[in-house]
């Protein structure tokens, strides 16, 4: 009995209840608010990377379903316990994961991401995740662009009316009915850019819509 209320135990047993949860208050969400989407004139038909902040997870799925209508991408998770809840939920929308982060297991991550963009994947990852601090640029997603060279999408969402929660990414969750607008930004290229260079101008096109 003692190994059943373990915490270990109990966060196993969470990461597989709460995941459908989650899903089902996220679609809720976002088919009771007012949509209006602004995306890219071109979408590449080569892999790219798909950036978004960690505060706004919840909804950026359907701004790359917009752009895919057959998915095919590797969402870049950590290997945390609130990764794992992550990790299940986005396999709701037929999301493939990748399981690390740059503060653990990065160079797995790194290699599986490599693999997945040879087999023609997109890549999706959260720059500023998974601990912050808030709306940083990590070195994994200039890493992954300049050494597979692909071309980034920056996904930002803004709404009327929200819930914001008091954790470090200052999470956002849309109230029913607000207005939400969704952008995905012109495909971007960071090749030959110094590393703070390529992250200024990655924190730039994910804020320039916001």
């Amino acid at each position: 009995m003692g190994k059943w209320f373990s915490k270990e135990k109990k966060r196993q047993i969470l990461s597989k209840v709460l995941p459908p949860i989650i899903y089902l208050f996220i679609t809720i969400i976002f088919f009771t608010v007012r949509k209006r989407f602004h995306l890219p004139s071109l979408v590449p038909d080569e892999p790219f990377m798909v950036a978004f902040w960690h505060g706004k997870i919840m909804l950026s799925p359907y701004i790359y379903k917009r752009l895919r209508k057959d998915p095919k991408i590797g969402v870049i998770i950590s290997e945390h316990f609130d990764g794992a809840i992550i990790a299940n939920t986005m396999k709701y929308y037929n999301f493939d994961t990748i399981r690390g982060s740059s503060r653990r297991g990065a160079i797995k991550a790194l290699k599986e991401s490599f693999r997945l963009v040879d087999r023609g994947y997109d890549i999706a990852i959260t720059p500023d995740g998974p601990k912050g601090p808030f709306q940083s640029v990590a070195d994994g997603i200039v890493a992954i662009s300049q050494k597979k060279g692909m071309k980034i999408v920056a996904f930002n969402y803004k709404a009327d009316s929200f819930w914001q929660l008091k954790s470090w990414d200052r999470f956002m969750v849309p109230k029913p009915f607000s207005r939400v607008d969704f952008y995905a930004s012109e495909p971007f290229s960071i090749e030959g850019m110094e590393m703070d260079e390529a992250k200024a101008l990655i924190k730039e096109k994910l804020n320039e819509s916001i």
